[in-house]
């Protein structure tokens, strides 16, 4: 049996309340958890296993409108980068570009996204949220790394074994944490924990307000509002044709 093969057979530990559903190596995480996420509700966890690309999907259900809600986009990217710096190697620092892309070491891995029922207005309360990740593991083909420096995969990035189902169980206790202190003191934390993994530029000060916008204020005087809704609509980090990273 391969390495790959022996990873990819180890139980995922997941602890409550979450629930597991697999897909085979051709499935959607994404697609599917937004399909089933009426039936299936808060917790339901798709994973579809394969080594190459680690790519799954968790249901969750707000109590707050869409404005507020889709602040979990922060959440999910922070306690996935806590998962994968867990197992990157010490030289390896995990940082973000606004608002869903992950980076190692300023190599870009892949990232998450943040999907809910279609005709939700910002005022609605959603009948429920996806937040569904990938992680390009391995390249199985395209440019030598030294083409493509500012694009990779963790297997190039000095990650020794890497175990999709390891990485994703980390991530879940993750976001039970932030999700936890999100409910005793608010966001603030968690917006905080997000912002130090964004590259700093010393002539900027950044902020995300109430409604997930990041705000940026220049010494020289001027001030940006980026909008987290339209963003979300279009991961930058996704191939449209294959609905994969851009690696």
């Amino acid at each position: 049996m391969s390495e790959h093969a022996a990873v990819l057979d180890r139980d995922l530990d997941l602890p409550p309340p979450y629930s597991l559903v697999i897909l085979r190596e051709a499935g959607n995480a994404f697609a599917h958890a937004c399909a089933i996420a009426d039936d299936r509700g808060a917790g339901t966890l798709v994973w579809v296993r394969r080594y190459d690309l680690i790519e799954f999907a968790v249901v969750m259900e707000p109590e707050t409108p869409l404005a507020e809600a889709r602040l979990a986009i922060y959440a999910g990217i922070d306690a996935l980068a806590d998962a994968l710096a867990t197992h990157a190697p010490p030289s390896r620092p995990v940082s973000f570009d606004w608002p869903d892309t992950i980076r190692v070491d300023g190599v870009l891995v892949g990232g998450g996204r943040l999907g809910w029922p279609e005709g939700t207005h910002d005022g609605d309360v959603p009948d429920w949220l996806v937040f569904s990740a990938m992680i390009r593991a391995a390249v199985l083909r395209g440019p030598e790394a030294g083409l493509r420096p500012l694009q990779g995969a963790l297997d190039e990035l000095g990650f020794e074994e890497i175990d999709p189902g390891g990485i994703i169980a980390s991530f879940s206790r993750h976001l039970m944490t932030r999700f936890d202190a999100w409910n005793e003191d608010g966001f603030a934390q968690i917006g905080r924990r997000w912002l130090e993994r964004l590259p700093k530029r010393v002539e900027e000060h950044v902020r995300i307000a109430e409604n997930g916008d990041l705000l940026i204020s220049r010494k020289a005087g001027s001030a940006e509002r980026r909008s987290l809704l339209e963003i979300l609509g279009s991961p930058g980090w996704l191939d449209p044709a294959t609905g994969t990273p851009w690696l």
